[in-house]
């Protein structure tokens, strides 16, 4: 009897995260709160040394702000998790706003960086799933799978 508690409870909770990680982002706030626990897992490993400033202007999106800064526009997840502070969701960046736009050489040029850059596109990736925005989640785990 013991032991079909612990599998039924085992199973429960595995239900349960995969739940929480898989179920559709349909507002801001649940989009806003997905990004920012990636965000927290791991602003503290990117390499800000030798970043810059950019102040977005009207019509710029991130994926051409990351295209000019980056040459490749799927690392806007970079940017952005410099300047989480300033703005959650690169869907919500307005003129004015100053973003870090990290030296990406220097990060991709040390292998802690740049592993857990890997994840952590990956893990904005299944953000994008769950926002059902499947071909901007496949570029960033194309581009994850490139590092």
């Amino acid at each position: 009897m013991k032991r079909f508690l612990l599998i039924t409870t085992l199973i429960s909770v595995m239900l349960i995260g995969a739940c929480k990680t898989t179920s559709p982002i349909t507002t801001q706030e649940q989009a806003n709160d997905a990004l920012q626990e990636i965000y927290n897992n791991y602003r503290s490993d990117l390499i800000l040394d030798g970043a810059k400033s950019y102040t977005v202007v009207r019509g710029d999106t991130l994926a051409a702000i990351s295209r000019a800064q980056y040459n490749n526009g799927f690392y806007f997840p970079i940017i952005m998790l410099a300047s989480s502070e300033v703005v959650l969701d690169p869907d919500l960046i307005e003129p004015g706003m100053q973003l870090t736009v990290p030296d990406l050489q220097r990060n991709l040029n040390d292998a802690k960086a740049k592993g857990k850059i890997k994840s952590f596109l990956g893990e904005i990736a299944g953000v994008y799933d769950r926002r059902d925005r499947p071909q901007d989640a496949d570029g960033l785990r194309d581009l994850a799978d490139t590092l």
